[in-house]
């Protein structure tokens, strides 16, 4: 018994532990040069082997006599056009993806300060009676302090609630029936529908943003070059324009139309998150005019109004970036020239290097496509790819921390007395 535990001990002694990867990093390079998990090889190693098979094929056909020789003055001539254009677009693609992250931060930013200031600063006025000592006037509200920690609590749930749309929207998923959805909308939100907005799953639902196609005309759209985000809205024709002879005004003859506006999902629609910031500016203008803002006045009205116009600004933003795909032309001609260096390559060096030129070849075909592969991984960070941005952590780390300021941390106190017209004390 003895000898074997003395055994375990030895073993375990002479037992090295395992060293991890990214501690491996900081002294040598080759986990990652040996890595193929989260490498850009599993997307370029088709037209890596095109290039490696002609290669070998030239280097057949000079190895049987035939006369596959290049002159090397071509090369140089497209190796420079190459290179600045691999630049150029591998530069333009990362400043996408570095577009959006600083977008979403700056949502996440503004949420987290929207959120802080609803749970302070929103509060009751005193109940006191106004003293004759303060001028101006006290507002008084009816509001209990459950309710009005409820409707705050309503509020910072379409702040989170904001962050959801947005990344929704993004990924072309517009509409509030998600799951992550769940315990964020408030109940209350449930009138959307009443309004006449419908999601993108709904089937009767239009496939675009023209706020005017048929369903015949939506069949035949074409779809979004990014894939991602819809199209944005159209009104080039407008509803009632087929029918002109049918539709007149008496008044003005036949030379004009009548023009009929249907406020209904089948004619027109806005963006989840829009609905959202709507809800949140009908609450800060409800909260003022309850004279529930009075510790901060009309400043901080104003300051909470700015925060939500920066959360539709920086959606914008987004909503760019995902609308305006790299213009398909450039892309095509970056590919033609791409391939046509290195399909040149081997004509030029298969006479001085002969079976050598086919490993060579392949490493550079590598290196091009791989700058090539990267730039099309990371030119739109809003999807659901591996390298895409990871907005779902993002916001379940935002709704985490919402939740925690509901459930940790105390809110405002009661209002002092006055009232804050914003004019000074002049």
């Amino acid at each position: 018994m003895e000898s074997r535990q003395s055994s375990k001990f030895t073993l375990a002694a002479f037992t090295s532990p395992r060293i991890k990867r990214k501690y491996l990093r900081k002294y040598s390079w080759l986990p990652d040069v040996l890595r193929l998990k989260g490498s850009i090889i599993g997307r370029i190693i088709g037209p890596v082997l095109t290039v490696t098979i002609f290669a070998t094929l030239v280097a057949y056909a000079w190895s049987k006599g035939k006369r596959v020789v290049l002159t090397n003055s071509v090369v140089p001539l497209l190796s420079v056009v190459v290179g600045l254009i691999l630049v150029f677009r591998n530069s333009t693609s990362y400043d996408r993806f570095w577009e959006g992250r600083k977008c979403f931060s700056s949502v996440t930013s503004n949420v987290r300060n929207l959120s802080r200031m609803i749970w302070i600063h929103v509060s009751l006025p005193p109940a006191e009676d106004h003293p004759s000592h303060v001028l101006g006037k006290t507002p008084t509200s009816a509001l209990t302090t459950a309710q009005l920690k409820r409707q705050k609590i309503e509020v910072l749930q379409f702040c989170v609630a904001f962050a959801y749309a947005v990344k929704h929207y993004l990924r072309n998923e517009d509409g509030p029936d998600y799951d992550d959805y769940t315990g964020i909308l408030p109940a209350s939100f449930t009138r959307i529908h009443d309004l006449g907005y419908t999601t993108a799953q709904d089937s009767s639902s239009p496939k675009s943003y023209d706020a005017t196609s048929s369903a015949s005309d939506s069949a035949h759209n074409s779809p979004d070059a990014t894939k991602r985000v819809r199209r944005k809205r159209s009104k080039k024709m407008l509803v009632g324009h087929a029918t002109a002879s049918a539709s007149t005004t008496p008044l003005l003859s036949n030379s004009h139309q009548t023009v009929e506006f249907h406020p209904y999902a089948d004619r027109m629609s806005i963006p989840f998150p829009l609905l959202i910031a709507h809800e949140l500016s009908s609450a800060i203008f409800r909260f003022k005019r309850e004279g529930l803002l009075e510790t901060v006045g009309p400043a901080g009205m104003n300051a909470m109004s700015g925060l939500v116009q920066s959360m539709v600004d920086q959606m914008t933003s987004m909503e760019r970036v995902a609308n305006t795909p790299i213009p398909a032309p450039y892309g095509i001609h970056l590919k033609q020239c791409v391939t046509l260096y290195l399909f040149a390559l081997p004509l030029t060096l298969v006479n001085d290097l002969g079976w050598s030129t086919i490993p060579i070849v392949t490493v550079v075909a590598f290196t091009l496509m791989g700058i090539e592969g990267i730039a099309d991984e990371i030119e739109m960070p809003f999807g659901y790819d591996a390298h895409d941005l990871p907005l779902d952590t993002y916001c379940d780390d935002l709704r985490e921390e919402i939740e925690f300021m509901i459930e940790r941390l105390p809110e405002g106190g009661h209002g002092a007395h006055g009232y804050d017209d914003g004019e000074g004390d002049d």
